[in-house]
């Protein structure tokens, strides 16, 4: 069965203007029709209706190459793979956020591109993908092998650290933005079938221990923190994600009423509004008579200078090593360190928080930023399940419905003493 005509419409800016054309399949063959220039009263809306016509002509086998002196068919090579990724990222990356493209960056110009750059679409095969998915698992063995090496190394002889190899996941994920890149390919007409696509092209990969902090954790980082504990305060008690607090201005945070004003989100769910705890209004107070800041306009966390942060100097340069001082005082302490401290392990322990302060699920979405309850839900039946005392509490309403039989009162059976609560009070020995 042939497959159905399908195509898209391409913009070309050039110096002399945009130009418009169509890419399209017809009769088991790609084409590519230039339709003409802005001057020559061609746009977006006009191609689009031209190309709707063209895949409806090719659809009833009328359809036949232009011969209009403003229509011209032209001769379009094969790009390669890099080729295709590029004009893929350029042309999708208005549709999604900043943290998306730098995903798609990160995983073709570390990965794929070394691998595939001068493959054209309709040379990546299945036996193509499986090659790749096994010089990345022999890339992870030789650089556990240079870490392990660095590790025994003096540390006054020690170079620069070994990048960290890819896990299982990770490497499943580029080959996420491989198949995404392929799909363009399909609907272009370079390939009919997608060779990264599908579970038995995925490497087995363990789901992810989603984990947050204890609350003596908390207390040791935040007491690590230095100058910027208001900056880890709010990652902890406000749940906010990294992009939101290098984007955060004091116009958005009312000091006077508790609460913190989330504008620039990834998501339409995540622009919300955050209750400040007591303990990080606080902090925010101290944070802003500390920088003298009177600009409703300042970033709350920015540089020395002003500027905003990088996202990833974030994690690097304050994180990081506010976790390493933590750790120490903890092993000094006798307690275990903190085994493995992200921006998202901190949003976790937000949420659990909420739910040790006796938070409802749906409040707990609110004041993350999510439309999707399944996190938070499960947080929740981590926390639930945590719980020590589920067994006496069971007892407790097991005597309690002795004491009191239903349809009855206790005073009836002459006991006054009060039904034990099963309940625990709400934010009981957080700070």
């Amino acid at each position: 069965m042939a497959r159905p005509p399908t195509g898209q419409v391409i913009e070309k800016r050039r110096k002399d203007g945009t130009t418009f054309a169509l890419r399209f399949r017809a009769y088991g063959e790609r084409r590519y029709v230039t339709l003409g220039t802005v001057a020559e009263r061609w746009d977006r809306r006009r191609a689009e209706v031209e190309l709707e016509n063209v895949l409806a002509d090719v659809r009833r086998g009328i359809w036949k190459p232009p011969a209009r002196a403003d229509v011209i068919a032209e001769t379009e090579h094969e790009p390669t793979f890099h080729e295709l990724a590029s004009e893929w990222v350029e042309r999708r990356r208005h549709e999604v956020d900043d943290r998306t493209v730098e995903h798609w960056k990160w995983a073709l110009s570390n990965h794929l591109l070394a691998f595939f750059a001068t493959y054209l679409p309709s040379q990546i095969s299945v036996a193509l993908v499986e090659r790749y998915k096994a010089a990345k698992l022999r890339e992870r063995q030789q650089q556990q092998i240079e870490l392990e090496r660095w590790a025994k190394t003096p540390k006054e002889q020690r170079g620069k650290r070994p990048s960290a190899a890819l896990n299982n996941a990770s490497i499943n994920k580029t080959l996420t933005v491989l198949a995404q890149v392929l799909d363009d390919a399909i609907e272009l007409g370079y390939v009919d079938t997608n060779a990264a696509r599908g579970k038995r092209r995925r490497l087995k990969a363990s789901r992810p221990k989603r984990t947050w902090l204890e609350l003596h954790e908390v207390q040791a980082l935040l007491t690590a923190a230095g100058r910027h504990r208001a900056l880890i305060a709010a990652m902890i008690l406000a749940g906010s994600r990294v992009g939101e607090l290098i984007a955060l201005r004091w116009r958005d945070v009312d000091l006077a009423v508790g609460k913190l004003r989330v504008d620039d989100a990834k998501t339409d769910a995540g622009e919300r509004v955050v209750d400040l705890s007591p303990l990080l209004l606080g902090e925010l107070k101290l944070h802003r008579a500390d920088t003298k800041a009177d600009d409703p306009d300042a970033l709350v966390f920015g540089t020395r200078c002003g500027t905003r942060r990088n996202r990833s100097n974030i994690t690097r340069q304050i994180l990081a090593p506010a976790t390493e001082r933590a750790n120490g005082e903890l092993v000094m302490s006798g307690r275990n360190p903190i085994a493995h401290v992200t921006n998202h392990s901190l949003r976790r322990t937000f949420c659990a928080l909420l739910y040790e302060a006796g938070a409802s699920p749906s409040y707990v979405m609110a004041q993350m930023g999510h439309s999707d309850a399944s996190l938070a839900l499960e947080i929740y039946s981590k926390v639930m399940e945590r719980k020590r005392d589920t067994g006496a509490r069971m007892d407790a309403l097991v005597r309690g419905a002795d004491w009191a039989p239903m349809g009855t009162n206790g005073a009836d059976h002459g006991s006054s003493a009060a039904v034990p609560s099963t309940e625990s009070p709400a934010g009981a020995g957080l700070f």
